[in-house]
């Protein structure tokens, strides 16, 4: 059974072809950054816009790559949300006119089952129950996953999510977009014992809160200008630079912070695993990618007894082969969209 994923949540483009919902046959992710890195974080406007020029030959380079053409696939499994609702339309749009062109079923799948369900493509042997971990740019939740479509939500950030606070940090320290994997990069120079920054682990609840961790950075970083400032105002120096951090203390920030997220995402985890008795967790997201969150649950897992599955970096990130993965068990179900169908911003899992 072959089925053609279509994903435009974000800022990636990304179509590809799965087969049985657990084998690859093509995935190709058209991104961003290079647009949206000048102004230090997504313009939706510019998103959308940019899918709509890409999504016919990312389309095209999937059904070439895998071998295949509109009339071998079974259905097309689009993501219906939640996300970026101009960029969304350019996704569910292409799939109805598709579909209704090539008699082809359609499927809509939610992002985050997707990344849920992500890691089935590369582990077929997992099995439910387990905890999934899904932390991205967008979303950080904490789901126990009893099958295939039975998730109950377990927990979810409050405000910012852990790869938003990433991409603010990013900012602040003048690192630019995305912060992920910058950040992640400069941490491992740095001492995160240099700078305590707080964790807000939130007792009494498996909910997330990353907004005080980057206020906390924010005024940091500003105490740490004023100082620079009042140096270069002492100095003899008659036209002082403008107070920087210098690349050192930016490394410890970037390590500090990176410490103090992962501490709180591991921990929350942890408390899962207590509170439901499920020995298996999976991690997926764009966070997920993390070196030392991919470490540090993997430490966590050796040390209680814990089956930990976390997917490739290729499937970590937003990609078309999860919405594949997910549409085939929902298709399966016989669970299919109509002509009628409408992206929505906000979708609960």
């Amino acid at each position: 059974m072959l089925l053609l994923g279509i994903d435009t949540s974000c800022d990636d483009t990304s179509a590809a072809v799965v087969e049985g919902g657990a084998t690859i046959r093509s995935n190709v992710v058209s991104g961003q950054a290079e647009i949206h890195s000048r102004y230090g974080g997504i313009v939706p406007e510019l998103a959308s816009r940019r899918h709509i020029e890409m999504i016919v030959p990312v389309v095209d380079e999937a059904l070439k790559s895998a071998g295949v053409t509109l009339k071998d696939l079974d259905a097309v499994a689009v993501c219906e949300g939640p996300g970026l609702i101009g960029s969304l339309l350019v996704g569910c749009s292409f799939a109805k006119a598709v579909c209704h062109a090539g008699h082809i079923p359609l499927v809509a799948v939610n992002h985050l089952e997707g990344h849920l369900l992500s890691p089935f493509l590369e582990s077929p042997g997992l099995s439910f129950p387990f905890i999934s971990l899904v932390v991205s740019g967008g979303h950080t939740s904490l789901y126990k996953a009893e099958d295939f479509g039975q998730y109950t939500e377990l927990g979810r950030t409050r405000d910012d999510a852990a790869g938003e606070a990433y991409d603010k940090v990013s900012k602040i320290l003048g690192l630019g977009y995305p912060g992920g994997p910058v950040i992640d990069r400069l941490a491992a120079k740095g001492d995160p014992g240099e700078i305590d920054f707080p964790r807000s682990f939130l007792p009494d609840t498996l909910d997330f809160s990353f907004s005080g961790i980057k206020t906390a950075v924010l005024n940091y970083v500003n105490r740490e200008k004023v100082k620079l400032k009042k140096q270069a105002d002492m100095s003899l120096n008659s036209v002082p630079l403008p107070p920087t951090l210098s690349q050192s203390r930016k490394e410890n920030v970037a390590a500090a912070f990176q410490a103090a997220v992962v501490d709180v995402l591991v921990r929350k985890v942890e408390w899962a695993v207590a509170a439901t008795g499920v020995k298996r967790v999976v991690i997926s997201g764009g966070v997920s990618a993390n070196g030392l969150l991919r470490q540090r649950i993997r430490e966590m897992g050796d040390s209680q007894g814990v089956e930990v599955y976390v997917p490739s970096i290729s499937l970590c990130t937003d990609n078309a082969a999860m919405i594949a993965a997910a549409g085939y068990h929902r298709f399966r179900k016989g669970l299919l969209a109509g002509p009628d169908l409408n992206p929505r911003a906000y979708l609960p899992l």
